[in-house]
């Protein structure tokens, strides 16, 4: 397999990785905090108690989760493709996220909406026509290459 091709998959599946974990991630914690319901009021004991019942919340503890392999998966594709490349093509959650809410959370999606969703999707797909990294990949401090490189070598 060429290096591009290897490049292009291996970005696919982080990319896909990424829209996968913060989509869900997001769903449930609006799940999550569906059941938890608004503080009762805006001063200091009615948000602690608001806090300590979102952090029990198992539904908010997953999407934590979900979240925070989102972002993992994030900063590792950062490591080879373009930042250029990687924030647009991650917005195929936009797409995602009311696909969730309307079947797992019973959310009304407007016409409005989808058409939103659509041009979104659009987006994406012309994003994803580019290749993943259009700069030359710099090596990392300490590291052989960059040693030799500073020597001019």
């Amino acid at each position: 397999m060429a290096f591009g091709q290897h490049l292009r998959g291996k970005t696919a599946l982080l990319l896909f990785l990424m829209v996968a974990f913060g989509s869900s991630g997001d769903t449930l914690i609006g799940k999550g905090m569906r059941a938890v319901g608004p503080p009762a009021a805006w001063s200091v004991a009615p948000i602690v108690a608001f806090v300590s019942h979102a952090a029990g919340s198992p539904a908010v503890w997953a999407g934590f989760g979900c979240l925070l392999l989102f972002f993992l998966s994030y900063m590792l594709v950062l490591t080879w493709a373009d930042f250029s490349f990687v924030l647009p093509a991650s917005a195929a959650a936009y797409a995602v996220v009311p696909l969730l809410g309307h079947f797992f959370l019973g959310e009304e999606v407007s016409a409005l909406r989808w058409t939103g969703v659509a041009l979104i999707t659009l987006g994406v797909g012309l994003v994803g026509n580019t290749p993943p990294r259009t700069t030359q990949a710099v090596p990392a401090a300490g590291t052989p290459v960059a040693a030799a490189q500073a020597k001019g070598n």
